[in-house]
């Protein structure tokens, strides 16, 4: 079987077979598969184009319904897919959409929405926005661009704008062509225009309103601009009269009389109406006048030359250098003047002090010494300060027990009296008989 020339191009569509024995293959199967209908599924869909008008609400859906058969395998016969979707939208070679363009998907299980009013700045300028569109139960993607096209208006802007607060719509609900037709139909009705757009339309989200609480099936609130080529009515200047600002100083609705002709399906907080009058604008600028606080006006900058001049740093690393060097070199000598030369030494001090401390001084570290000679060895002679220094009887002066270089390995751990010379004998008394003194 010859396969189709997109096959042997490497076309990312995918080749999917229906009848029996329906298998779905990719470019990359090799081999034939005898089946007799062939369907082309493409990834990636052709551009499609939109024109809208600048200065004019600009409302896009992005219908489920439209991805849905992008993403295989594909329900039974009979069968309904409902897989949850999600949208992304950025405007090509850039992360984000373009500052006028919102986008909004309340669940993966309804449609998103792109909406926003065109500008000026993108006249004649075609706005690529690539919608990438992700199937949340197969994590399979597809993808297309949008290509939006704005072109100008005759005329732009609408020198009559006003701007209603809508309390009990959310955003998505308000894009709606149904709800938004009725919403202009009844502005209509009220202003009575030649000609009537709506611009634009913002969620309170956007404002710095909070969001409401799940109960009583509460709404965001959603700002609805519209512009019209006739003066506002009387019923639309009413919130401006001095009693109903004092009613809305006081959060107290406002009487208007044509508030029942929105009051059947949208709820106007008509304290926050805004009407613009472009007519009346005047110009914001102001001529500068100087005075204090204003510098004077130096004409043009001049940057220096290239030819400047070389600077000598020679005596900037001297003063950088060699002074804290010196400096530390004085404070350095000071301190080992104090340390070194400064000392008292021994020999002054042993003069100011007493014989009698430094002969109890000398004791202490003669004894000291021998105990720390003991310590080093446990088999040396009984210490010097246990033994007699003066003979008991005649007084003279006893020379120690060993000399220095005495074994005393061999030397018993008791002497007995016999054995110690130099020991005067004391008289055993008698055991018979009597004595007499």
């Amino acid at each position: 079987m010859l396969l189709p020339r997109w096959w042997e191009l490497g076309d990312p569509c995918a080749w999917t077979g229906q009848g029996r024995g329906t298998r779905r293959m990719s470019p990359a199967t090799t081999g034939t598969f005898l089946l007799t209908v062939y369907t082309i599924f493409c990834k990636v869909h052709s551009d499609r184009n939109v024109y809208p008008s600048a200065g004019v609400l600009f409302v896009h859906v992005l219908e489920r319904e439209y991805f849905k058969g992008e993403f295989p395998p594909y329900p039974k016969p009979g069968e309904i897919s409902n897989d949850p979707i999600t949208f992304n939208t950025n405007l090509m070679g850039y992360p984000d959409r373009p500052g006028w363009l919102r986008y909004i998907q309340r669940t993966p299980y309804s449609d998103g929405v792109l909406y926003g009013s065109p500008t000026s700045e993108n006249v004649g300028k075609p706005t690529i926005i690539e919608i990438t569109a992700y199937n949340r139960r197969t994590f399979e993607t597809a993808r297309h661009n949008l290509i939006i096209n704005i072109m100008s208006a005759e005329d732009f802007p609408l020198p009559y704008q006003a701007e209603f607060f809508i309390k009990n719509m959310n955003v998505e609900e308000m894009l709606a062509s149904e709800v938004l037709g009725d919403f202009l139909g009844a502005v209509k009705n009220v202003w009575q225009p030649e000609r009537l757009n709506a611009i634009n339309i913002t969620s309170a989200l956007d404002r710095g309103g909070r969001v409401p609480l799940p109960i009583n099936d509460l709404k965001e609130g959603v700002y609805v601009m519209v512009g019209a080529d006739v003066p506002f009515s009387s019923c639309l200047r009413e919130v401006e009269n001095p009693q109903n600002q004092l009613r809305c100083s006081q959060e107290m609705e406002p009487v208007i009389t044509c508030d029942k002709k929105f009051r059947t399906q949208f709820y106007i907080d008509w304290c926050k109406i805004s009407l613009v009058d472009k007519t009346k604008q005047v110009s914001t600028y102001q001529e500068v006048i100087r005075g204090e606080g204003i510098l004077p006006d130096g004409g043009e900058y001049k940057p220096p030359s290239d030819s400047l001049k070389s600077r000598d740093y020679y005596t900037d690393f001297l003063i950088t250098l060699a002074v804290p060097s010196a400096v530390a070199l004085v404070l350095f000598l000071i301190l080992a003047y104090i340390m070194c030369c400064r000392r008292e030494g021994v020999e002054k001090r042993n003069m100011q002090t007493p014989d009698i401390q430094l002969v109890h001084h000398s004791a202490i570290q003669k004894s000291t010494k021998e105990l720390r000679d003991m310590s080093k060895n446990r088999e040396i002679a009984w210490p010097l300060s246990t033994l007699p220094v003066f003979h008991p009887v005649t007084g003279e002066i006893i020379p120690p027990l060993h000399t220095d270089n005495y074994d005393s390995t061999n030397m018993p751990l008791m002497q007995t009296q016999q054995n110690l010379p130099h020991q005067t004998q004391i008289p055993q008394q008698q055991t018979t008989g009597k004595w007499y003194p």
